[in-house]
């Protein structure tokens, strides 16, 4: 048994600027199933969103947010995380996040980007994601409190009905496999944070990273913490397309929405635009109204795709803004300085999560969710673009604080509790990988067909009917053989797509990010979709 003060499952933004907070009040164990920096934080190309020029306000970047998340976001945490980001800005400053230098006496440069109506995106050319994630990585490994731990896949949390103890339900660590050994360890803490990222690859077509199975939320959810929103995916519309492309970078490249706030247009395959038959902000709509825009387009032309142009901006400009878009690009045949970016929509984000309050509270004691893996509300049913990073630091700060408060550190050690040790399957994994392998395409190509930006009363039955079976095929994978990490995220995946498809019929409505032709009007008064599990 491995016992810390502070247990972190996952080390991107969230999960590293909690444990280099935490780190000065206790010992704290980060553990991520892959490789650092192999984190849809490190992806992230946009920037980060705060208030920080004299002509913009707190209540302007709210206003934003509010109409972005299509009546659903919680006001009062958009009110409080807006109103923190420029302290939590000056942190990342201090741990020696460098972003763009400003003109004419700005500190900053700031970008603006579909949705906002000011400039007001911080950003490190377009890769701020991994200059944040690189910075406070180099901090973690600095400090003597932080244990770094590469390849550990975190299965399920412990907690005391798990034990079958009558005492109050409280988390009390996790079962995390060794990817090295192949065994399975115990780590005991009692304060827990899941900052595992999202679910992006449920979908089939997604930018984000292999490990975005939605482990987090699918342990919460067995750990029996309330579940959010979940039918609320974002689609970014402008994922990078080309048919002469291959690899998994050239199918899952992000073009930011930085792009479109600089001045790039869409236009479909005849060269003309065609966003402002869907909005009045045009190409600078919000991500929602523009991938169903884009999806509409592709439908109706019957195009494989669309394309984004920029190549009206003077030489050089993409050079110098967007060099690793403009490298990409490059590399796959496409100039973006010359000739328009062939893009298509692609899952990117998910807008719920485990249900906490905004300091990242579940419904679990001791259990904490920070960063894409929780719903605190503010995002509400479509996310504001580079709201995200901004998410992460300020509900991560607040999370230590409440742990603190409602849970002081001991000199002592933590309760002793009788802990099984983790028993695996009887046989080894069968030379038949391929069954693995074809369900969990069968669950991203189902939910891209039936679960996606358009969505109708029968294919979400169709859905919800195939996931029963597959998760009984799972299940008897994860009971009957000798766990890997391939049954863990094919576990994970049934589970976070069936909870996907249970909210989304739930909604009788069209908000936001859930489209559904059955029900294309938007109910007067607002709900949260919750699921319980008893």
């Amino acid at each position: 048994m491995k016992t810390s003060d502070f247990l972190v499952i996952g080390a991107g933004v969230a999960g590293l600027s909690f444990a280099l907070r935490a780190a000065e009040h206790g010992k704290v164990a980060v553990i991520t199933k892959g490789k650092f920096l192999d984190c849809s934080s490190a992806k992230a190309q946009g920037g980060i969103a705060a208030v920080w020029d004299r002509n913009d306000s707190f209540e302007d970047h709210i206003a934003d947010t509010l109409d972005a998340g299509a009546g659903l976001c919680n006001e009062q945490a958009v009110r409080t995380i807006v109103e923190e980001g420029p302290g939590a800005i000056r942190e990342l400053l201090e741990w020696g996040v460098n972003f763009d230098p400003g003109n004419q006496g700005e500190d900053y440069e700031l970008a603006r980007e579909g949705g906002h109506t000011k400039r007001r995106i911080l950003h490190a050319k377009d890769a701020t994601g991994l200059e944040i994630t690189s910075k406070l990585l180099e901090a973690a490994k600095l400090h003597p409190n932080i244990q770094l731990l590469e390849d550990h896949f975190a299965i399920d949390l412990i907690t005391t009905t798990k034990l079958g103890l009558v005492t109050e339900d409280r988390v009390l660590g996790a079962y995390v496999l060794d990817r090295a050994s192949g065994e399975v360890e115990i780590f005991r803490s009692d304060r827990v944070l899941l900052a595992t990222g999202g679910c992006g690859r449920v979908y089939l077509y997604t930018t984000n990273n292999d490990s975005a199975t939605g482990d987090g939320v699918a342990m919460a959810w067995r750990a029996g913490a309330t579940i959010a929103n979940m039918e609320f995916v974002q689609f970014h519309p402008t994922c990078f397309f080309n048919t002469r492309a291959e690899g998994a970078e050239a199918r899952s490249f992000l073009i930011s929405e930085a792009v479109r706030g600089e001045g790039g247009v869409l236009i479909g395959a005849d060269g003309k635009e065609f966003m402002h038959k869907y909005d009045p902000r045009k190409s600078l709509a919000p991500r929602d109204i523009t991938a169903r825009a884009v999806d509409s387009e592709m439908k109706r032309t019957g195009s494989m795709c669309v394309y984004l142009d920029i190549s009206h901006k003077p030489e050089g400009f993409v050079q110098e803004r967007f060099p690793l878009i403009y490298e990409t690009c490059s590399r796959y045949g496409i100039n973006p300085a010359r000739e328009p970016i062939p893009v298509v929509p692609a899952a990117h984000f998910q807008c719920g999560g485990v249900l906490t309050d905004v300091n990242g509270q579940t419904s679990l004691d001791g259990l904490y969710a920070a960063g894409e893996t929780g719903c605190t509300g503010l995002h509400g049913a479509n996310r504001l673009a580079s709201n995200s990073l901004l998410e992460c630091v300020v509900v991560a700060k607040r999370a230590l604080d409440s742990m603190l408060s409602l849970q002081p550190l001991r000199k002592d050690a933590p309760t002793s509790y009788d802990i099984p040790a983790w028993h695996h399957g009887d046989t080894a994994l069968p030379d038949e990988l391929s069954v693995i392998y074809h369900n969990w395409d069968e669950i991203r190509r189902l939910m891209w067909d039936y679960v996606s930006i358009v969505r109708t009363n029968k294919r979400l039955d169709r859905a919800a009917t195939r996931l029963r079976m597959l998760h009984r095929e799972v299940k008897d994978f994860y009971w009957g053989y000798r766990i890997t990490p391939d049954i863990l995220e094919l576990r994970n995946l049934v589970a976070v797509a069936s909870l996907i498809v249970d909210c989304a019929m739930r909604r009788n409505e069209s908000r936001g990010l859930h489209f559904n032709t059955d029900y294309p009007g938007k109910l007067d008064h607002r709900f949260v979709t919750q699921l319980h599990r008893w």
